[in-house]
């Protein structure tokens, strides 16, 4: 009988990977999605438009089993990042016809983007003590239970 990983699933033991891990902890591991959001703020203007600072970056697992930090986005970042930092997602809109005059008169929805923070004008609503702040920081990470079950989960700073 050999020392093969082969072997010893065979023999009921657990069969080890290269990277020394079962295929059930590996399964963990890929289950493990991390955002950084180092900064993220969302102001609107007079006109209606909005000033937006993102800057974030994602982190996840490759193939060999080592941990990577990538540029990344809470705007364009996944569904799960807005319902982790008690955001919202909201659609992004494209006009697709247009009148005479030059005013759209059909929009269609293109994509979604997480929001954070309030609507009005200059990151408040409503009156002053029920404002809710504009500014994001904080570490957001997505997993799997031991159940297989997805969590996600957020800590500001």
């Amino acid at each position: 009988m050999g020392g093969g990983s082969g072997g010893a699933a065979i023999a009921g033991l657990a069969s080890f990977g290269p990277d020394g891990l079962t295929p059930e902890v590996r399964q963990y591991r890929y289950g493990i999605e991390l955002y950084h959001i180092k900064y993220y703020s969302r102001t609107r203007n007079q006109d209606g438009s909005y000033n937006v600072q993102d800057i974030a970056e994602s982190g996840a697992y490759d193939s060999e089993g080592d941990f990577y930090w990538s540029r990344a986005s809470f705007g364009h970042g996944p569904a799960w990042l807005a319902g982790a930092v008690g955001g919202r997602r909201e659609p992004v809109e494209k006009c697709v016809s247009t009148s005479s005059d030059g005013t759209c008169r059909r929009y269609e929805t293109v994509g979604y983007t997480n929001v954070y923070g309030s609507t009005g004008i200059g990151g408040f609503t409503g009156a002053p003590t029920s404002w809710t702040p504009n500014r994001l920081r904080g570490v957001a990470i997505r997993y799997l239970d031991y159940q297989g079950n997805e969590r996600a989960e957020f800590v500001s700073y």
